[in-house]
């Protein structure tokens, strides 16, 4: 995850808020009505759509929001139908781009990713062709905790965790995708709050990007994360380290 580890270091510091452009609720909301549509809309059964609320409470959605969301995807309000599906492709320096895709309007959607791809450096690929360089896995963040690394990494291995690491100020567990609930629950009850918790796609491998093509790509991603219809980015670019965002 290094990075998107430095990809999260570079988004805070040009200090950029979706909230600010009123689009966190529009895709918290998705995000909620997707895992209702596949999972059902019981969060007790349906883990997907558990994670979903838990995310969009802490991101203060309403609770009337997430109820209408739940009542359009399955059926007993009418709204908008979303589908889910999977756009692959690749950036500058012969980056791995992995899209999560929420959309409407598959073909207005594709259209616009391509133009997006094809404008900064890239190109959207073919179904399966960087599918295979990403991992399906559980991640949970921990960022304030009394307990040592030791601690921690102790409470993540009893509860089943893949791997522990340190990423700058922040703790970051892995876990298979389907243990992710028990291993967020095991470190609560000890007392370890987790700020997120999340089904991600990890690069097997990366690839280092320097000089204009950092840049292509920082852009890149960031107009891609910026598009209404992603749900998620993911990506195997290694940033340099003292590689920073044009906040121009």
């Amino acid at each position: 995850m290094s990075g998107h580890s430095k990809w999260a270091n570079i988004k805070r510091k040009k200090a950029k808020v979706d909230a600010v452009k009123g689009t966190v609720f529009s895709r918290l909301t998705k995000e909620i009505m997707a895992a209702a549509k596949r999972g059902g809309g019981n969060p007790e059964t349906n883990f997907r759509l558990r994670l979903a609320i838990q995310k969009a409470k802490a991101n203060n959605l309403p609770q009337a929001n997430i109820d209408r969301a739940i009542r359009r995807a399955t059926g007993q309000e009418e709204g908008v139908h979303y589908e889910e599906t999977v756009y692959e492709g690749y950036g500058p320096g012969g980056v791995a781009v992995y899209l999560q895709i929420l959309t409407d309007n598959r073909n207005r959607t594709a259209g616009e990713i391509r133009h997006i791809f094809s404008r900064h450096g890239g190109a959207l690929g073919e179904s399966g062709c960087v599918a295979w360089m990403f991992e399906p896995k559980g991640r949970l963040v921990i960022t304030d905790t009394d307990k040592s690394e030791e601690e921690l990494l102790d409470l993540a291995i009893e509860a089943g965790a893949d791997d522990l690491r340190r990423e700058d100020d922040e703790f970051v567990v892995l876990t298979a995708p389907d243990a992710l609930d028990q291993v967020r629950e095991a470190f609560e009850s000890q007392h370890v709050k987790v700020s997120e918790a999340e089904l991600v796609q990890l690069p097997k491998t990366t690839t280092e990007v320097s000089g204009s093509d950092a840049t292509q790509l920082a852009t890149l991603i960031e107009l891609l994360e910026d598009h209404d219809d992603v749900e998620k980015v993911f990506f195997n670019g290694e940033f340099p380290d003292d590689f920073e965002l044009d906040e121009a």
